[in-house]
């Protein structure tokens, strides 16, 4: 046992944790080696707890979601990795509209359990595979609809574990793929949505409709981060890859997709370090051929 293992169960005791958690196994590109710790605080005391014997203690730590965002280093993580898919709590309340979930919670299946009781606004998010608290981080979007439509407030805590904050989405500075909470080292906590009545069969064919778009469009049976790089203003990042001859080209085990460019994908055995040099060498090419700088949309671990 790791000393790291052996302070949290101390400190901490009832928590879950795990001793060379590979990141691979919670990451989304499938890639990635192990965490010396990680670390599934149930509730807001354990997190607070955790976060402040880390500082104390100096352990590094990282906050993750469900990990599809995130591309992990093949080193792995030397110190705590802070997995919030225990804080997965629901509520949906049909007469208000409004909807809470835990940070932990499944964009998706918030969203499904919005549309059992008729209420629309999350119909985009069927098919997006992080956790509403990754989700509020970057303002996660699909298809004209994006989290800031409909989100009411956010409760968080500093990094430091000694706050609580319940914030109002208009403090968020909330705008395409950003929100202050990672300038600020804020951890999110529970997130509130504002939510409009709708007729169910509709809701749920609009989700259809939107979830054979994806497939049809997006190599969903490769693992990936879903889209690499930002949209730049004015532009689309899929258009500016394959117009720079990008389609299919590969380094190592990774890939752009032949489906979708703006796609990087783990076609098979890809390690961080091949999806990271095709990432710069695509952001290379397409600057080369167009005068565009693409920013990943991918966050680095």
């Amino acid at each position: 046992m790791n000393k790291t293992i052996a302070l949290l169960e101390e400190k901490i005791p009832g928590m879950r944790v795990k001793e060379n958690l590979l990141l691979s196994s919670c990451t989304s590109f499938r890639t990635g080696g192990p965490a010396d710790a990680a670390a599934y605080p149930r509730d807001c005391r354990e997190l607070g707890e955790l976060l402040s014997l880390c500082r104390q203690e100096g352990v590094p730590f990282y906050i993750l979601g469900n990990g599809t965002n995130v591309l992990a280093s093949d080193e792995g993580y030397r110190g705590v990795v802070i997995l919030t898919s225990e804080l997965r709590g629901i509520t949906v309340d049909e007469e208000t509209g409004i909807a809470k979930a835990g940070a932990g919670v499944l964009l998706s299946v918030l969203a499904m359990e919005c549309a059992k009781c008729s209420l629309k606004g999350l119909e985009y998010a069927r098919g997006i595979p992080g956790s509403v608290g990754g989700a509020v981080v970057m303002n996660a979007g699909a298809y004209g609809g994006e989290i800031k439509d409909s989100l009411m407030c956010v409760t968080v805590m500093n990094n430091e574990g000694t706050a609580t904050i319940k914030m109002d989405a208009d403090q968020l500075e909330l705008g395409y793929r950003h929100s202050i909470i990672p300038e600020k080292k804020l951890v999110v906590i529970e997130a509130e949505f504002g939510l409009k009545k709708g007729e169910k069969e509709g809701i749920f064919a609009m989700m259809d409709e939107l979830g054979a778009k994806r497939r049809e469009k997006q190599p969903l049976e490769y693992p990936s981060a879903g889209s690499t790089f930002k949209r730049p203003e004015g532009y689309f990042a899929g258009k500016l890859i394959e117009d720079a001859g990008l389609k299919g080209f590969g380094i190592g085990g990774a890939q752009v997709s032949e489906k979708h460019a703006g796609f990087v994908i783990n076609k098979g055995g890809a390690t961080s370090a091949d999806i990271m040099s095709l990432i710069e060498e695509v952001r290379k090419r397409v600057f080369e051929y167009s005068g565009v700088r693409l920013e990943p949309e991918v966050r680095f671990m």
